[in-house]
């Protein structure tokens, strides 16, 4: 790993599922996007357990710039339990073999560079690609990873839950990614009845840690990169939305657990409900570090918070899996802030 900056992080995640991983003993599991936030950490994960636990796993894991992702961690080449397949999610060529467990993660969340066509595109036939490829495979088990987007634009809910599923803005920002991944879910729940495997889903909603990528849309890693610079942190909203975040490390262990236990066509939220405003997380973070810095808001009209609230509703991951956020938010803060100031003195990432 890398020179053990995640050492403690990746024990964590291991004691949290040391009861699983017996199911992976010899097999091969397949992972589409396994070279981003999030797959970087499944991949991590599933090297540091491999190691530990001797299971004679393989993992294949298809990335659409191999060179790129091995600049970000030049510690996973030459890693004999990992296989990369360098192509593109629609259109890969299958690589050959059974593979016991399928982790389908490949999806650009960055709306904002991607048009709304090839959004759809992404999301629903690389779905389905996938899944032919889960039949062809003989997969036991299929967990798609989807998103708290999904669910559209939610109204005077204080939460989330997995049946708020009636409100899609399709003149907003982001449409084509929620809409794109609602048909997707649907189409796999329709597809796995007709097949042999089980699959069950993981509807993803804001998470942070080490190899958050800082310079794209998400608040909180502008907020991070804006104060490792120390810079004033710039909220570009009013700063009343309402959002919570978990740490990636407990996602990991969510994502595994969910993989392993998860229910036939069951579908998770996965997040914390530690909620928090876009305007306290940037001030938690403006005063994490000496010398503080300046938070400035960018604007000064106040929305309804009830309109703008992106936190889950995580009771049914907690009683079907007795899942919960472990790690709390400004202990997530300083581990993460930890990790990248490290991290930066190796010089082993650009921030």
């Amino acid at each position: 790993m890398v020179d053990n900056l995640l050492s403690n992080d990746l024990d964590y995640i291991l004691s949290r599922t040391l009861s699983l991983w017996n199911e992976l003993k010899d097999q091969r599991i397949f992972i589409t996007g396994g070279t981003g936030f999030l797959g970087t950490w499944i991949l991590e994960s599933f090297v540091w357990a491999n190691r530990k636990l001797k299971l004679n796993a393989e993992a294949v894991v298809l990335t659409r710039n191999i060179d790129k992702f091995f600049n970000k961690c030049p510690h996973f080449m030459g890693d004999k339990s990992l296989k990369f397949v360098e192509g593109n999610i629609l259109d890969f060529k299958y690589p050959k073999g059974k593979f016991s467990h399928i982790i389908h993660a490949a999806t650009d969340s960055n709306y904002s560079k991607i048009s709304s066509w090839d959004m759809l595109e992404t999301i629903i036939h690389g779905t389905k690609y996938t899944l032919e490829f889960a039949k062809n495979c003989q997969t036991k088990k299929f967990l798609f990873v989807s998103s708290g987007a999904m669910y559209g634009r939610q109204f005077g809910v204080d939460v989330i839950n997995e049946r708020n599923l009636s409100h899609f803005d399709t003149t907003g920002l982001m449409p084509s990614y929620s809409i794109g991944k609602f048909i997707a879910e649907y189409m796999s729940n329709l597809y796995v009845r007709e097949q042999q495997f089980t699959i069950a889903t993981a509807r993803c909603f804001a998470f942070f840690g080490p190899y958050l990528p800082l310079d794209l849309h998400f608040a909180i890693g502008n907020f991070i990169q804006n104060r490792l610079n120390n810079e004033p942190i710039l909220v570009k909203g009013d700063g009343h939305a309402i959002r919570s975040y978990l740490y990636i490390s407990d996602l990991c262990i969510w994502l595994w657990t969910i993989l392993f236990q998860g229910k036939n066509l069951n579908a998770y939220n996965v997040g914390s409900n530690e909620k928090y405003s876009i305007l306290e997380i940037a001030n938690t973070i403006a005063n994490c570090m000496t010398p503080k810095v300046e938070v400035k808001i960018f604007n000064s009209k106040k929305s309804s918070i009830a309109d703008n609230n992106y936190t889950p509703d995580i009771s049914l991951a907690k009683k079907h899996l007795n899942l919960e956020p472990y790690i709390n938010f400004n202990n997530a803060l300083k581990m993460t802030i930890d990790w990248f100031h490290k991290q930066s003195h190796l010089n082993k990432l650009v921030l």
